[in-house]
């Protein structure tokens, strides 16, 4: 299992996580409250935590390149529903 993580500076955190998890949801399998999210991709799984400074996201896949794939899905759709912030490129870091 190949894991990594990353927290968003944002006061918008629940907005975004609720923003990216409607929009998946009509693809994969995803379930989430104002305040947590997890969405199900092919490639990993993505976990969502907000509260009012922060948005922390820990994706969890079968192997590094699939991690890599999850997070980049993850990123890209954060970056474009979050284009008034410029909050990216992302930091991700291994997760224990």
């Amino acid at each position: 299992m190949s894991s990594s993580q990353t927290t968003v500076a944002t006061e918008k955190a629940s907005r975004y996580l609720q923003q990216l998890c409607k929009h998946f949801a009509h693809k994969i399998p995803v379930s989430f409250t104002p305040h947590e999210g997890e969405c199900q991709f092919v490639c990993g799984t993505a976990r969502l935590d907000a509260n009012d400074t922060e948005l922390r996201i820990k994706v969890e896949s079968p192997d590094d390149a699939q991690r890599a794939q999850t997070q980049q899905v993850i990123e890209s759709h954060l970056l474009r529903f979050a284009f008034r912030e410029e909050l990216g490129p992302l930091a991700w870091n291994e997760a224990a």
